[in-house]
């Protein structure tokens, strides 16, 4: 206590460290930061020199000079560029602990089910040199179920579809572990380039990610309205043909009509799931459901669909945007006991 109250010892974090946002708990706190993955940095004699991340970075995309690049260091869910996913790293532990420390803080981070060993690796280097002194890894579906409130000591199986910006992972745990894990690379990013690829296609515009984003968040659905066109947006881009700016009305059913292939791969895959685990397992699944987390959780209507062609109860976790860190956090606050231990995957 007496070195916690003069700065020494810095209170442990739990990260995680998503394609599109990167969100942190603090120990005793809760969650403390939810910001962008994203760098924006100047290169100065061939290095590359950090001008800003998160959030002040993001309004940058797409607006830079030739100097400087804005980019997300994260794709897939794994780390794409390292120096600069470790400043990312470095510059979020710094907004949330202002304060120098002489003992750096233990972090825990997950990591998608489907990376490599040297992908990991990679991430529990990056968290290293961010300024941790130690690094535990933890799942993300484990982390996901864990923070959506599943059951997961119980012999009664329960399976996780978490839908993220990189990655939607989808699991069955039971008995404290998983037993059958998938990682898919369609998810947020997938549908938002779907929407560009439509508009490109249909209407001969270009539009960039950001407003790509705008309208899966504002009016996307997995499904077309059952009369009409259902609600719309004006969006402005750039003609393909003249090459000046144009702009035009998106409609919900030309949304649904764009991100039919991302959701159609993702609910194929989770019927895959159903082939592939013990029986036993899947008549559980039956009796308690499926849960739906990560960002890629709140569009319109996914829910519904996936439930219609699995024909088994889906349900959306609360703040399905918090389960992953929120799950972190408690094996964070656990991690000296047995069930704390038994969530870690590895550490360093």
């Amino acid at each position: 206590m007496f070195n916690n109250f003069f700065g020494l010892v810095a209170p442990d974090l739990a990260i995680d460290l998503g394609t599109a946002n990167t969100l942190i708990y603090m120990k005793g706190r809760g969650v403390v930061l939810d910001e962008p993955s994203v760098v924006a940095y100047v290169n100065e004699g061939g290095k590359k020199v950090v001008y800003a991340v998160g959030a002040e970075a993001k309004t940058m995309l797409g607006k830079t000079n030739r100097n400087m690049e804005v980019i997300r260091p994260l794709r897939d869910g794994v780390i794409a560029d390292f120096d600069v996913a470790e400043e990312m790293i470095k510059q979020f532990i710094k907004k949330v602990l202002p304060r120098p420390t002489l003992i750096s803080p233990q972090i825990v981070i997950c990591v998608p089910t489907g990376a490599t060993p040297v992908e990991r690796r990679t991430i529990l280097e990056s968290a290293q040199a961010g300024g941790a002194r130690r690094v535990h890894l933890i799942e993300e579906p484990m982390a996901a179920a864990v923070g959506a409130g599943l059951q997961i000591e119980d012999p009664a199986g329960c399976m996780i579809v978490d839908i993220g910006g990189g990655t939607t992972e989808i699991a069955v745990l039971s008995l404290g572990g998983v037993v059958w894990a998938r990682s898919l690379r369609e998810a947020g990013d997938k549908m938002d380039e779907a929407i560009i690829q439509y508009l490109r296609r249909t209407e001969n515009l270009m539009i960039g990610d950001s407003t790509a984003e705008r309208i899966k968040k504002e009016i996307g659905t997995a499904r077309p309205p059952d009369e009409g066109t259902g609600m719309s947006m004006p969006i402005k881009g750039r003609d393909n043909l003249s090459g000046v700016p144009k702009e035009i009305t998106v409609t919900e059913a030309m949304v649904a009509e764009a991100l039919a292939d991302p959701i159609g791969k993702i609910v194929e895959a989770v019927g895959q799931a159903f082939e592939q685990m013990p029986p036993e397992l899947a008549a559980d699944i039956y009796d308690h459901g499926i849960m739906l987390t990560g960002g890629g959780a709140l569009l319109r209507n996914l829910d519904v669909v996936l439930q219609e062609r699995i024909s088994i109860r889906v349900s959306v976790a609360d703040e399905p945007l918090l389960c992953v860190v929120k799950g972190c956090g408690i094996a964070l606050e656990k991690l000296n006991t047995k069930e704390g231990q038994r969530l870690i995957t590895s550490d360093v």
